[in-house]
């Protein structure tokens, strides 16, 4: 076995590509019910290395050391470690937008409901919510908006020392946000066999039937059949190994739910060391969503470096800035033809939705106390790369693809942007694709 040639084989039920809350869930669901599954993740598992959640730390476990940028300038933060995303979140949580059941024939309601119960998915205590992240709701709702507590994937009470802040979206130090490696750890505990820094190249397919996966185990080649395979690598990994599996329209489209930041200096402190994102509000008519977020301390002037040499600058205010972010309901727009050469055009219809979000955000900015000419926007990145591999477009309403026995489950399976948290739509997703495997299987 020491030969770097040797192939390892392995034999399972269903083999899960992607280890964030899609193949996370998966997993879980499968092994509880008695399934071999067999769970490859692309990355390292952090949780327990000391640089987790910091700055350094964050530079390593996203992909391009988080200078992943499409052609257009769209910088595109990519963690490549187990838990997936949720390892570097800000801990929201919304229930999956109406159209998904009425527009699209997918309801995964009763799903939702389990995990909010489960994982105990509420609001921070007022208390929690921080002081200048209240204050901006408060000024948005006296301008008429109806600015609400966001649920979150945040228990307080699991955390050595509750110590939330906008460095939080390096990784959760304190332990107070679920990730979905701890259900990876249940599903181990049930019988799943989880192998990290295994980076998959090919799914395997005979006869129009998905069989198993090729690749590369810490350098070592391997290849493990399964009855069915689920690709969970995200927005940006599940398209591109389609693309390898001969789905060619895979990636033809994509969605970023793109996003950027309104700051505005004040006389009290800012929101950059409370909770990121304990208030939000949506409007699905227009397109956007907003929320209370401030860039980390040191990752500040790195992003309005982007925007030009003067903003910098402004870093000495960090502790009193006010910061609003602006998510939009992106355009599926360019395509995606690697992990290096993604394009994502901003639409004329984008263009309008940013218009009216800014005007907003600005309003409430001036409304809260900020002065008025220390406003300004940072650049655009890609929160949530989705919709490379819709629903409706390349898979069925049961997230199976024109291959049988290969599935989908993650933002890319999105059929248009949501404009919100993902994660828990995610989970539902998640959940009624096992019950159907379990079943099959």
């Amino acid at each position: 076995m020491s030969n770097g040639s040797t192939v390892i084989g392995k034999q399972a039920d269903v083999v899960v590509v992607g280890s964030g809350p899609g193949g996370a869930t998966v997993v879980r669901e499968l092994s509880r019910a008695g399934r071999k599954v067999i769970l490859l993740e692309r990355g390292k598992d952090y949780r327990k290395w000391a640089l987790y959640g910091t700055y350094l730390g964050a530079t390593t476990y996203t992909d391009r050391h988080a200078l992943l940028f499409t052609r257009e300038g769209l910088n595109i933060i990519r963690p490549l470690m187990a838990g997936g995303a949720t390892s570097m979140y800000c801990g929201c949580a919304t229930r999956p937008p109406a159209w998904l059941k009425d527009k699209y024939g997918i309801d995964i309601e009763r799903r939702v409901d389990e995990a909010i119960a489960e994982l105990r998915i509420a609001p921070l205590p007022p208390e929690l919510r921080g002081i200048a992240s209240t204050r901006i709701a408060e000024a948005a709702n006296a301008l008429g908006y109806d600015w609400e507590p966001l649920p979150k994937f945040m228990d307080p009470s699991r955390a050595r020392r509750f110590d939330c802040g906008a460095k939080c979206m390096l990784g959760c130090r304190c332990g107070a946000k679920w990730n979905a490696a701890e259900w990876v750890d249940e599903a181990v505990a049930a019988g799943c066999e989880f192998l990290t820094e295994a980076r998959v190249d090919d799914v395997l397919v005979e006869n129009k039937k998905a069989v198993g996966v090729r690749g590369r185990l810490k350098g070592r080649p391997f290849e493990i059949r399964g009855r069915a395979v689920v690709l969970a690598a995200g927005g940006i990994g599940s398209p591109l190994l389609l693309q390898r599996t001969g789905l060619h329209r895979a990636g033809q489209g994509i969605a970023m739910d793109t996003t950027l930041i309104m700051y505005g200096a004040s006389r009290f402190p800012g929101n950059g060391k409370e909770p990121p994102m304990t208030y939000a509000w949506a409007d699905d008519e227009m397109g956007y969503m907003l929320s209370t977020l401030v860039d980390p301390w040191l990752m500040y002037p790195v992003i309005t470096a982007l925007k030009g040499f003067r903003y910098p600058l402004t870093w000495p205010r960090w502790g009193n800035t006010l910061g609003i972010m602006i998510k939009l309901k992106d355009d599926v727009s360019g395509s995606l033809e690697s992990e290096r050469r993604i394009s994502k055009p901003f639409t004329p219809s984008d263009q309008r939705k940013l218009d009216h979000a800014t005007e907003m955000a600005r309003r409430i900015l001036i409304k809260v106390g900020a002065e008025p000419e220390s406003i300004f926007i940072t650049p655009m990145r890609g929160t949530h790369p989705c919709a490379t591999v819709r629903i409706g477009h390349l898979l069925d309403r049961d997230l199976q693809t024109e291959i049988e026995n290969l599935y989908v489950c993650d933002a890319s399976a999105f059929p248009e942007a949501l404009d919100r948290p993902t994660v828990l739509t995610i989970i539902g997703l998640g959940k009624r694709l096992s019950e159907r495997l379990a079943y099959r299987l």
